[in-house]
């Protein structure tokens, strides 16, 4: 026990590595194709260069980098005229970069497991199939459609008859039961839409 909960006793303390970040963390893919990019490009560009500067120390250039030439553009140039192209080089290269870091967005659900050291993940097509089957299952309920947003799932659901308040809060009942059979670490909202079908 922290020494804020002692000090309060009713304080909730939520831990700092929770489940659902860490299996978050874990599913999330890394981002191969740039940072095979990044990483072809670098080691063509580095290999030439370092090939081209041993050979000409060698008194035998073997011309894969322009170097004379080169050296010409930048004694003509000023850097006025090549900051544009200087700074939109120096902008992609950083771009490719951060892409190369960065995982990418997860597109699995994490799912609760009794081991800490196991992750579990769920596709988000395959919840939706579950969800949109379980709110089906509720009397009155014609068609259903689930979209996954970031902090809500969104349950529409499409009914000819008359339909009440009650119907809704059973879908969301319903949905609700689901997401914690399925066991997802998600901690969003259901919100449940009506939609009538026209006559």
């Amino acid at each position: 026990m922290t020494t804020l909960q002692q000090l309060l006793p009713g304080a909730v303390v939520a831990p700092r590595n929770t489940g659902l970040r860490r299996a978050t963390r874990a599913l999330r893919p890394a981002r191969t194709v740039p940072g095979a990019l990044v990483s072809l490009t670098l080691a063509a560009g580095l290999g030439a260069t370092a090939a081209e500067v041993v050979a000409a120390l060698l008194g035998r250039p073997l011309g894969w980098v322009p170097v004379n030439e080169l050296i010409e553009l930048a004694g003509r140039s000023t850097w006025p005229e090549l900051e544009i192209v200087a700074m939109g080089l120096a902008g992609a290269g950083t771009l490719m970069l951060l892409l190369a870091i960065m995982p990418g967005r997860t597109r699995l659900v994490p799912v609760e497991t009794d081991d800490p050291l196991i992750v579990i993940g769920i596709t988000r097509a395959g919840l939706r199939r579950t969800l949109r089957a379980a709110a089906q299952q509720v009397a009155g309920v014609e068609r259903a459609s689930v979209r996954l947003r970031r902090r809500t799932i969104e349950v529409t659901v499409m009914t000819s008859g008359e339909s009440s308040g009650q119907m809704l809060r059973q879908v969301g009942t319903v949905v609700g039961d689901r997401l914690a059979g399925v066991g997802t670490l998600s901690t969003c909202e259901v919100v449940v839409r009506l939609r009538r079908r026209a006559a």
